[in-house]
């Protein structure tokens, strides 16, 4: 988290100099948030909590400020996510380049460490080479695979994974999607037609929809979130590549905006480098 740090932190700490806390206190404190990619919303709500908050427990210097600053951003961020039932079904969405393929393979290593058994359904037929490239992934997390050919029915490779889930009992059936954008129709429609499948074949399982988004596109990643939400209710986020990036503050944008939390954060290119998101860990690491 050094870049996103070193990009909030000296931003924040300079406001912080200030000796009153005044309007020009809030409206610098404002903009250095928007300027760390915290997103106008999310900035604009902070920073009116933050003036009723200080208002309301009568602080009158800038450390205590700080610190109540740091109690909101955690409290904007940090949902309650359900835990997770058995067997559990994860339809994994996002455009292509965002490490979503990285991203199933070290989710599929992780629910492997729990102790739970593992399959991913390779769907995303379209892009060249997505398949093998899921197959190597599958092979270092020690998981099985389902593969079709390039250019086949997504859906049917969803059918086919369900079902030997089923019949052997599987605990985490994890789904890749495509995530080509240039007919962004037929994308839509794909999706809907894998969610039927999996309403009608597999309705015993935990269902949950994660977008992987890749963090070094800061703001940009709002927006392919507003594109999947239309085809599949979103429920949560899955932030790759926060490692090394400066924009590590779009986590608060979306978190507000979107009001989606955050589940898993990649923090480097390694198999175990895939981590559930902790709320005041990530608050403490960047302010």
């Amino acid at each position: 988290m050094k870049k996103t740090k070193d990009a909030i932190a000296k931003k924040i700490f300079e406001v912080f100099r200030a000796a009153d806390l005044d309007e020009d206190f809030y409206e610098k404190l404002e903009e250095a948030m928007i300027f760390s990619d915290m997103g106008a919303l999310a900035a604009e709500e902070i920073v009116e909590e933050l003036k009723s908050a200080v208002f309301k427990n009568k602080v009158t210097d800038t450390e205590n400020a700080k610190k109540l600053l740091k109690n909101i951003i955690v409290k904007k961020i940090d949902y309650d996510i359900p835990p997770y039932d058995y067997p559990l079904l994860i339809m994994i969405t996002g455009v292509n380049g965002v490490g979503k393929t990285t991203a199933i393979g070290k989710l599929a290593k992780h629910f492997k460490d729990m102790g739970k058994s593992v399959i991913i359904a390779a769907a995303d037929t379209y892009r060249a080479a997505a398949s093998e490239q899921l197959e190597v992934w599958a092979e270092r997390a020690g998981v099985k695979i389902i593969m079709h050919g390039e250019g086949s029915d997504p859906a049917a490779v969803v059918f086919d994974a369900i079902a030997s889930a089923k019949a052997k009992k599987t605990d985490v059936v994890l789904v890749d999607t495509a995530g080509r954008l240039q007919n962004k129709k037929n994308l839509m429609e794909e999706l809907k037609k894998i969610n039927r499948v999996i309403d009608r074949e597999y309705p015993a399982a935990d269902r949950r929809n994660y977008i992987v988004l890749d963090a070094t596109t800061g703001q940009n990643a709002l927006s392919q979130v507003n594109i999947f939400d239309e085809a599949v209710e979103i429920d949560g986020i899955i932030l790759t590549k926060l490692d090394g990036t400066a924009k590590g503050g779009v986590v608060v944008a979306i978190a507000c905006e979107k009001e989606m939390p955050v589940v898993f954060v990649g923090v480097g290119e390694k198999i175990n480098d895939l981590l559930p998101f902790d709320a005041e860990e990530f608050v403490e690491s960047v302010f």
